[in-house]
């Protein structure tokens, strides 16, 4: 297992999360390859972005059949640096916590359509399955709403 993705399952078991960090022999980098890979629907698949509001990174959780309202958040794309500056994670396999330091996170509600999600694990080969009550329980202070335009 890359380093990247076992620090993370150390991190996502201090949570409380008992969680079993996979590699995948195909990229999970999108949605749609994450959801191939593992064998579940696209929206089953947690799309861990960051975005910057008032100079300060924002995470943004959102369905992988699903895109983020950015106008309505007041939300501007976080660069590529910015987003691993913040998370200590490259883009593709930034997980959706666990992260260098704690962020603001907002969930998106739809989310709760499945009874289990699909998050990225530190690389874009790295995936984790979690229930998705159990996930947005271990992020205490994370927004839950629609994130949806």
């Amino acid at each position: 297992m890359h380093p990247t993705a076992a620090r993370l399952g150390e991190r996502l078991r201090a949570r409380g999360l008992d969680v079993e960090v996979r590699t995948l022999s195909a990229s999970a980098r999108t949605a749609g390859e994450a959801a191939d890979a593992v064998g579940c629907e696209v929206g089953q698949i947690v799309k861990s972005l960051v975005f910057v509001r008032d100079k300060l990174p924002v995470v943004v959780l959102c369905a992988g059949d699903r895109r983020v309202d950015t106008n309505r958040l007041g939300l501007i794309p976080a660069s590529a640096e910015q987003a691993r500056a913040a998370t200590g994670f490259a883009i593709g396999g930034i997980p959706p916590l666990g992260h260098d330091s704690e962020l603001e996170t907002l969930i998106d509600v739809s989310l709760r359509r499945f009874h289990t999600v699909w998050c990225a694990a530190g690389t874009p080969h790295a995936v984790f399955e979690v229930g998705t009550e159990d996930l947005i329980g271990a992020i205490e202070s994370a927004t839950v709403l629609d994130v949806a335009p």
